[in-house]
């Protein structure tokens, strides 16, 4: 997969921690802050098939029901 560098924002690295079934990563303080992420929001992680990982923000919608 072909990065082009002037799509870059910013890289960051962090490490992962895995104890027993549990297996953490820590967000970056300056990629939390641009994705303005906050407690409970949700990431979707997509594994390509040459090993690329694409983590992204899901959007929540609101739903509306009809009363």
């Amino acid at each position: 997969m072909g990065i082009d560098i002037d799509d870059v924002l910013l890289v960051e690295e962090s490490s992962v921690t895995a104890r027993g079934y549990r297996h953490r990563t820590t967000i970056p303080r300056g990629i939390f802050k641009i994705l303005k992420l906050k407690d409970k929001d949700k990431l979707r992680w997509i594994l390509l098939k040459d090993g690329t990982i694409l983590v992204r923000k899901v959007n929540q919608q609101l739903k509306l029901s009809k009363q």
